[in-house]
């Protein structure tokens, strides 16, 4: 809830809003809502107006009140008249949360330097007896008694790391909960519940490689919760912390426009070096047509009759952006003639709300947009763009969208075949049992060309098209 609030104070435009919203979800008691609150969170420390802000929103959080406590009680070293704001707080955490040592010590010790000898004994006397040796002994030096000497090694290793791995994975400090799921895994290096726990951990920590590796060692657990768990996140993870990634679509599309049946495929291995910017690929695209009337030296239309391969390179995407360039060769496979080719560009895509393969039925936007250089098409840019607004849905077995569609293609050197707009209703829809990467579509549009010196044929059309899309990836 408070992630949705943050992301309704940002559209509202209050800016102060969110950061609380984010600052009480980054220090609650849900781990994977307080990952995702801090990765919004700016690079700066909170101010103190904003946890109290924050607190506003999440009074009960503890955490939150710890902080704060601490930063207050930072401050007062530098302005003693903020002491009384930081005991506040630490008697807040006192009262609130019994057995919490370590603030009811600091607020003990607070009292004392404040000359309030009345009020610091009775949590001082509190520690010394109830309080862990670590934490007692800071009374006992304020009160200048004798310490007790403690072997911290044997009072931490009396605790299972296990159970000290879930608490601290349950409270967000994944690096702790990391080094004890080690050393439980030392001690039991059969247990593929740990493992999985480990892959979860470094999973949090941004550390997907050795995610990969201990989801890996719990899919072959012979528990089927822990092994389905662990496969579907192995699953998850992998292609994108593969060396090599290989990737193959196909789109064959039937079109009453042109009265034809258009294929389009390619085949892509690309070097993903986490240290480079950009990621190096070979490929082998296809792009025909069943009446094999197009092609040539300027192929026009949707269809260019050929085989292309070549080398090339390709940004990570950001934010649904990505730029790429290649060189290579087209092969007619009509004719037998190559040519050289060269195309690259920008492409984006964007899905907001509920897509095809999610599980919730709901509204979406869908985006899809190139600006692409292609040499065989007399050194033009062409710039597309796609938009579908509609309904996510289940229908029996079946996932459907049905949704309205917006298209607009336009190209630097004004030709009439790559000038036009149009719009029309569809539909797409997942088989029941076929691959998730893979649905069915069918829709009418009505089009206008924008520019028509040249054009053949009249200046708006109906198309009906059917096709279907089949993604892979090893």
């Amino acid at each position: 809830m408070l992630l949705d609030l943050a992301r309704v104070e940002k559209a509202r435009g209050d800016s102060e809003g969110m950061m609380s919203a984010l600052l009480a979800a980054s220090r609650g008691g849900e781990t994977r809502a307080a990952e995702l609150a801090r990765e919004q969170l700016p690079d700066r420390y909170p101010y103190v107006y904003e946890f109290r802000r924050a607190l506003d929103l999440d009074a009960k959080n503890d955490a939150l009140h710890r902080e704060l406590a601490y930063l207050l009680l930072s401050m007062s070293e530098k302005d003693p008249s903020i002491a009384t704001d930081a005991i506040g707080e630490f008697k807040i955490i006192v009262d609130t949360t019994p057995g919490d040592y370590v603030a009811e010590a600091q607020l003990g010790l607070l009292y004392l330097a404040d000359a309030q000898t009345a009020l610091a004994m009775p949590l001082l006397r509190d520690v010394l007896d109830h309080a862990p040796p670590v934490v007692a002994n800071r009374a006992r030096m304020a009160l200048k008694m004798p310490l007790v000497l403690e072997e911290r090694q044997a009072a931490e290793s009396a605790i299972d790391p296990r159970l000290l791995g879930e608490r601290s994975y349950e409270a967000g400090f994944m690096k702790d909960a990391r080094r004890y799921f080690l050393i439980a895994r030392e001690q039991n290096p059969f247990d593929s519940y740990i493992a999985l726990k480990l892959g979860w951990t470094n999973n949090m920590l941004h550390d997907d490689v050795a995610a990969l590796s201990w989801f890996d060692i719990a899919r072959k657990s012979d528990n089927p919760a822990i092994s389905a768990e662990a496969s579907k996140a192995w699953r998850n993870l992998r292609p994108d912390n593969e060396l090599f990634r290989t990737t193959l679509w196909a789109y064959p599309l039937f079109s009453t426009r042109w009265h034809d049946v258009f294929g389009y495929g390619q085949v892509k291995t690309e070097v993903r070096l986490k240290k480079l910017p950009f990621r190096p690929y070979l490929s082998l695209r296809f792009v025909g047509d069943e009446r094999r009337s197009t092609g040539g030296i300027s192929p026009q239309n949707l269809s260019e009759s050929a085989f292309i391969v070549g080398a090339g390179v390709a940004t990570r995407s950001w934010h649904g952006a990505m730029g790429w360039f290649e060189a290579g060769s087209s092969i007619g496979y009509l004719t037998g003639v190559a040519s050289r080719d060269f195309r690259g560009g920008i492409s984006y895509a964007k899905t907001v709300g509920a897509s095809l393969t999610a599980e919730r039925s709901g509204w979406f936007v869908e985006t899809l947009a190139d600006s692409v250089f292609i040499s065989r098409f007399d050194d033009d840019f062409i710039n597309y763009s796609q938009t579908r607004v509609g309904f996510s849905a289940s229908l029996a077995a079946f996932r459907v969208q049905p949704y309205w569609s917006a298209n607009a293609t336009v190209d630097v050197k004004r030709q009439y075949w790559a000038n036009f707009v149009e719009t029309g209703p569809g539909l797409r829809f997942h088989p029941p049992a076929a691959p998730a990467s893979m649905w069915v579509s069918v829709g009418i549009v009505r089009g206008v060309y924008l520019i028509n010196e040249g054009n053949p044929r009249r200046p708006n059309y109906n198309d009906f098209r059917a096709g279907f899309w089949y993604a892979f990836t090893k």
